[in-house]
């Protein structure tokens, strides 16, 4: 990092435990490892392009570990790549469902009206 500042912050002693946790569980090298890639998260969820909107999402590990086996078969470039392929294919599929639903209710009110 040879374009870096240093910046000193004050933490509460519980979050600066679960910092240390990350490390200790070998997730992380260092704290500073820890805090950059929190605030380099933060920055990019608040910097998004304005046709984006980042979300969080918690997932059962069952759900993540079902996404990691579309990764490892070649279907996603990554996790971020697979839930977004999944949400959009869902989303995709409701909103087919809806016009079926609705070119049904339409076709249905005409043959009603027809009759009347």
């Amino acid at each position: 990092m040879s374009d870096s500042i240093r910046i000193t912050i004050r933490l509460s002693r519980n979050a600066a435990e679960k910092m240390e946790e990350l490390v200790k569980s070998g997730e992380f090298k260092n704290l500073s490892e820890v805090v950059r890639t929190a605030i380099e998260n933060f920055l990019a969820e608040k910097f998004a392009p304005r046709n984006i909107e980042k979300i969080s999402v918690d997932l059962p590990k069952s759900t993540v570990a079902m996404l990691a086996k579309l990764v490892e078969a070649g279907d996603a470039v990554d996790l971020d790549d697979a839930i977004r392929t999944a949400v959009r294919e869902y989303v995709r599929r409701q909103i087919s469902l809806l016009a079926k639903e609705d070119i049904e209710k339409k076709l249905h009110e005409e043959l009603v009206e027809g009759e009347g």
